[in-house]
This record gives structure tokens, sequence and C-alpha cells, in this order.
């Protein structure tokens, strides 16, 4: 039997006045899976992401499943509204009141030393294993991660994806990411979907990098995706 999916969406619209920012968008995030969205700036990104955990309101259907625990990752924190505050405050937020463990988590996430840090020192870098520790306190099945990587360099990168590849092997837990690095996302997703306010087209990274609807959104951008070869695979195009 397969297994219930975590979340279902189906004809997710979001609109802000007359201007429609999603607009029918069907998908489904799998238990364990990493599924990654991509698209152009102003496709409508953040707003899904800003749908799935509750933050803009939408018509259309969002079916969470029973009792579904979230962890959440924003794209930007908003350092200059925070008071000036601990790593291990911040952590402590997440409800979780046991210091060692809370110590555990950031060691987990390569971030032990960052305890007592104050939050608005850390690099960019060190801000990402900060957030991803905080998410990852309530034991979440899904991780929803809004651009993780903005602003680190290659190497950053690769760390970080390889951070979130160990802990997905760990505890099973499945990533809905949105990511711009076009090539890491080939390489570390189980699906992709592309989305323009409606969803361009969805499958394995081998079948979006060939669809049509993908190139012509990244055009020279988009031959760096690697050649995969898959059948049983659909794109779905509106």
């Amino acid at each position: 039997m397969p297994e219930t999916p975590l979340i279902v969406a189906k004809d997710l619209t979001v609109k802000r006045g007359k201007r429609v920012l999603l607009d029918a968008v069907d998908f489904e995030i799998l238990p364990g899976e990493a599924l990654t969205l991509i698209g152009p700036n102003g496709a409508g990104k953040t707003t899904l992401i800003r749908a799935l955990i509750g933050m803009v309101p939408f018509s259309g259907s969002l079916i969470r499943r029973k009792g579904l625990r979230l962890g959440y990752t924003p794209q930007k924190l908003p350092l200059e509204q925070l008071i000036p505050m601990p790593v291990d405050r911040f952590i402590a937020l997440s409800g979780e009141r046991n210091r060692i463990r809370r110590r555990e988590m950031l060691a987990r996430c390569g971030a032990a030393d960052l305890q007592d840090s104050q939050m608005s020192t850390l690099s960019g870098g060190e801000t990402q294993r900060v957030l991803l520790a905080r998410a990852l306190m309530r034991a979440p099945d899904l991780l929803i991660l809004d651009e993780p990587t903005q602003g680190l360099d290659s190497p950053g990168e690769a760390r970080f994806y390889q951070l979130l590849a160990d802990i997905r092997a760990e505890t099973g837990v499945a990533v809905f990411m949105v990511s711009h690095d076009l090539h890491m996302v080939m390489a570390q997703s189980d699906r992709v979907i592309c989305l323009n306010q409606h969803i361009c087209c969805s499958g394995t990274p081998g079948v979006v990098a060939e669809d049509p609807n993908y190139l012509q959104l990244f055009g020279p951008r988009a031959g760096i995706a690697p050649y995969q070869h898959h059948h049983h695979e659909h794109c779905d195009h509106d």
C-alpha cells in the first residue's frame, strides 16, 4: 500500500487584489522524499510555501496528513526586529527546554560552538545551520526550507546540502525546498516542480531537465542539469 501523502494541494490559488500569485496549483508531498520547487523570480515560490504553513489565505484545498509535524526555515530572518538574543535562547523558542538537547541538535547541524553566540553576529551559513537546528527540534515529518542556501558560496552550499542528505538518511524526514541553484537541485532532489504562477512541469530531475517549459524558463542556465533518462515519468502541462 502506498503511504499517505504528507500534504495534498488541489486547485490552490492565491490572489492579491485582482493579481493572481498562484493559479490552480496541484501537487503532493510524499513521506521521506526530497521535493524541490524552482522557478524564476516572482513565480510565487515563497507564496506557495506561506500558503502551506498557513501564512497567506488561499482558495482550493490543502490537506495535511493527520498529526503532521512541520519544521520551517524562512528565506530571511528579520534580525533587525529581534532583541539581542543568543543562539541558545533562539533555539529554545522552539519549545525545547533541555539545554543539553538544544546543544546536541546544534552539534548535529554543525553549529555546536555557536550556542552562546549572538544571532546578529552569525554569518549566512551559520544562520542557516541554526535555523535548521531549530526546525528539527520538534522531530518534524516534513522540513520546509525557503531558499536555505541563499547568500552562501558554492562550498557552503555543498556542505549544507550534504548535511540535509545526512539528516534525511538518519531521520527519514521529507524535505520541501525552494532553491535557485539548478545544478544542486538536479543532484539532490527526488522530484522537482517548476513553478511560474502555475506548475509548468514536474517529475524526476531528468524529466524536468528535458521539458520544453523548463528550458524556456531558464534558457542557457538549464543546460547545466545532468542528463538522466527515465521511463514511466511524466510532466504535467497547463
